[in-house]
């Protein structure tokens, strides 16, 4: 006997169609980005800007540790601790002696009360845009440059001949050219005066009263002679050497900048995620992000987007496909978490600022969604006609 289909022709049409349009239009499915094979495809795209796929490994990793990195250590050479000489606008206190009475700055009421040595300080002088200062009966003094104790022999020799033997002390009342300014978000802000003794980068920020921030969120910024440069502050706790001496002029600007990452695709959050501590790695990375979606997934599509300066890649082993203006040239990571040997160069893999973490959809979750959606369309038509057939 030759078997009858009981679902009326029209309703066979109508899924069939349904069937073809999804067919057709498959990819065009709901997904949260690209799939591994898709990334993988479009970095030689020409309709879209080129990037490179690099495959995370232990020599990568070894790689992108060893680039180096902005040194306050390199750029300003350490010469040891500044001189504290005077400078255009610092104010001087003088104070001369003569060694006995009767002489060029004694007065008649001194000289019968003590007949000995006498003194006299002059009121206080702020150095002139010629760098001098006028001292009584020995003129115009230069002092711009100069040592407090080269000022007070100057001072000396000019009054020699004039005064009964002179002697001179010179201090600096306040000081504003031997100081640094200390700036920025995360610190109370002051003209910090350098000491005699010099003072390194540290001890300026203690000056100015600390950070109000944690460490791995602070970076410091030091303009020096028209060049900045900014290093992370864990660069100056951590090694000894990047806490340089201040110099006079000095610019230290202490800016707070919390770190993030962004998380997309199969993981168990999408999100901005901060830097917890100054050194992220990506397996912390993606523990943040609440690791990978079992059901969704592709262990094998793990990729982190990131730019890179030229030269980074060049140490990789590949040569750059497209460059920004600022010499940056597109680069995306790809980690396949079925390796094993996988997460011991992850755990070490640097996470920098900016990175985006995105996690590919398996191919078979693409095929489950097809068929779910098949599904949610058909069942009513299929139900339909069970229930007609079943009162008939």
């Amino acid at each position: 006997m030759r078997y009858r289909s009981r679902i009326p022709p029209r309703t066979l049409d109508c899924l069939a169609m349904v069937v073809g349009f999804f067919l057709a239009g498959c990819g065009s499915l709901p997904t949260a980005g690209p799939t591994a094979s898709q990334i993988i495809s479009q970095q030689t795209d020409d309709r879209q800007q080129p990037f490179t796929v690099v495959d995370i490994d232990s020599q990568v990793v070894d790689s992108l540790l060893a680039r180096p990195r902005d040194s306050l250590q390199s750029r300003f050479p350490d010469h040891g601790a500044p001189a504290a000489t005077i400078g255009v606008g610092d104010s001087l206190v003088v104070t001369l002696w003569e060694a006995a009475g009767g002489g060029l700055f004694a007065s008649a009421a001194n000289d019968e009360i003590a007949p000995g040595s006498h003194s006299v300080t002059l009121p206080e002088q702020i150095v002139a845009r010629d760098g001098a200062i006028s001292v009584p009966f020995a003129g115009r003094i230069p002092v711009a440059g100069r040592l407090p104790t080269d000022v007070q022999h100057a001072i000396e020799q000019r009054l020699s001949g004039k005064a009964i033997d002179p002697q001179a002390i010179v201090t600096v009342g306040k000081n504003v050219n031997n100081t640094v300014t200390v700036t920025g978000e995360a610190t109370a802000g002051a003209r910090v005066p350098l000491s005699l003794k010099g003072d390194r980068l540290l001890d300026l920020i203690a000056a100015a009263g600390g950070i109000k921030a944690p460490i791995y969120e602070i970076y410091i910024r030091l303009s020096r002679g028209g060049v900045t440069v900014t290093v992370p502050m864990e660069a100056l706790v951590s090694d000894p050497r990047e806490n340089i001496y201040a110099l006079p002029g000095d610019v230290l600007t202490v800016v707070r900048a919390p770190r993030t990452f962004s998380v997309f695709g199969a993981a168990g959050q999408n999100n901005v995620i901060e830097f917890p501590s100054a050194r992220l790695t990506l397996v912390e990375a993606l523990a943040k992000a609440g690791g990978l979606l079992d059901a969704r997934s592709d262990p094998a599509g793990v990729f982190l987007f990131r730019y890179e300066p030229a030269p980074v890649l060049q140490s990789l082993g590949e040569q750059p496909v497209a460059t920004t203006p600022d010499g940056r040239t597109p680069v995306v990571y790809r980690l396949n978490m079925r390796n094993a040997k996988a997460y011991f160069a992850a755990e070490r893999f640097p996470v920098e600022d900016k990175d985006v973490l995105y996690i590919a959809n398996a191919d078979l979750d693409e095929m489950q969604k097809f068929f779910g959606m098949i599904g949610t369309l058909t069942a009513p038509a299929i139900t339909g006609v069970v229930v007609r057939n079943a009162t008939q």
